[in-house]
């Protein structure tokens, strides 16, 4: 029997806008914005939310917009979506492609604020049916992991409603049809550490009176890789990634310095720890082979936390989900090493539910080599690819698991 927030959820999806919905999708792939840059991706968003019915305001944490709809007694509920773009060339060859040189929504940001769009119109256009207060969030800045805790620093709850639960979600690669529920640890959490080594300048002919920090640059990234392979125990998951090395202005110039930036996915504070330790003892190791003429700096940055999701509401959303869109539409893939600032908007205290929705196209998918799942799945575009370019197939379904999800406690 299908419960009545599924009922009601696949009655105000019913009828869909979806033409309307892939054209504002297609806006706001050929104009992407970095993050807290979203000016023009924000004043679309508020402009659907404020015809909608909602109350509506702009500039919160920088770009961020939020809408309120006020429906009676009942829960309050917060439907999240992200809205920056990365700076990547798109090569996707599609023809509504970027217009923005070096910019591309190659993380299906574009998509989420389209789901979040038809969402937040499905429920207003349809609030007779359901009973509660609806905040709608168009996030900025996920990317680089500062949008959530802007918000939620500028006063988001406190100038609209604090809610009882958070919910989104994130297209990912897979064969359009599939939506990826783990009840508990989701996402593992990012660190960003970034090291210079000093050393002494001079003749690219002289090398004897310099010391080279390229050359000392060079052997920390070999000796890195051994951080997860020999300092991490197999039943930890951990990944330390070396995302840029830059050092020299000539070729004939041994520079100063060397800078090096690294990226953690850790699924534990303690590993996270143990990592960022062997990497300045290493770090310092290195110099000191080497002779450099001071110890290297090391300097942490930018961090993600772990996605933990609530274990019941999850499954609460997941047994909606499955009634909506299909008997074994609902999969459990496990952790993941991705990382999401989703978890700044519940303050350590408010439970959420995050998911994945598939959105490989069936031809990509269909053409991709190897013959299981697996192996298909790590041959197709994935989030960050130039080539990443979702099926509008999944415009519809998504608006409908973010209708689904709400109505699991507005019903």
């Amino acid at each position: 029997m299908t419960s009545p927030a599924a009922r009601t959820a696949l009655d105000l999806t019913a009828e869909l806008p979806v033409a309307g919905l892939t054209d504002f999708y297609r806006d706001l792939h050929r104009h992407p914005e970095l993050s807290l840059q979203e000016h023009r991706t924000a004043a679309r968003l508020a402009e659907r939310l404020a015809k909608a019915g909602y109350e509506t305001a702009e500039g919160i944490g920088g770009t961020g917009v939020a809408g309120l709809l006020r429906n009676g007694e009942g829960p309050t509920v917060l439907l999240r979506a992200d809205m920056d773009a990365l700076p990547v060339q798109e090569e996707t060859g599609l023809p509504y492609a970027s217009e923005v040189p070096g910019v591309m929504h190659a993380c299906g940001h574009d998509l989420h604020v389209t789901w979040l769009a038809g969402a937040a119109e499905a429920l207003a256009a349809g609030r007779d049916a359901w009973s509660g207060t609806l905040l709608v969030v168009g996030q900025p800045a996920e990317e680089t992991g500062l949008g959530a805790l802007r918000m939620v620093t500028d006063g988001l709850y406190e100038r609209f409603a604090r809610p009882d639960v958070l919910l989104g979600q994130h297209a990912a690669p897979g064969p359009v049809g599939f939506y990826a529920h783990s009840p508990g640890l989701l996402m593992s959490a990012s660190t960003d550490v970034d090291i210079v080594v000093h050393g002494r300048g001079g003749h690219g002919s002289r090398p004897e009176t310099t010391v080279d920090p390229v050359v000392t640059a060079a052997y920390l990234v070999t000796r890195l890789q051994t951080v997860v392979s020999r300092e991490i125990a197999a039943r930890e998951s951990a990944v330390l990634t070396v995302g840029k090395i830059e050092a020299g202005t000539r070729h004939n110039i041994i520079p100063a310095e060397a800078h090096i930036s690294l990226n953690l996915r850790t699924q534990s504070d303690e590993v996270r720890e143990r990592m960022i330790a062997a990497i300045r003892r290493i770090a310092a190791g290195e110099a000191l082979a080497a002779g450099c003429p001071r110890e290297p700096e090391v300097s942490v940055g930018a961090t993600f936390p772990v996605t933990m999701n609530d274990a019941d509401t999850d499954r609460r959303i997941g047994a909606v989900h499955e009634e909506v869109l299909g008997a074994g539409t609902v999969l459990n893939f496990g952790p993941v090493m991705g990382s999401e600032d989703f978890p700044h908007l519940a303050q350590g205290e408010i439970p959420y539910s995050y998911w994945f929705v598939t959105t490989t196209p069936a031809e990509v998918w269909d053409a991709a080599p190897g013959t299981d799942l697996m192996e298909k799945f790590l041959a197709v575009p994935s989030n960050h690819s130039p080539h990443f370019a979702p099926d509008l197939a999944t415009i519809a379904p998504g608006v409908r698991t973010l209708v689904s999800a709400a109505l699991a406690y507005f019903v």
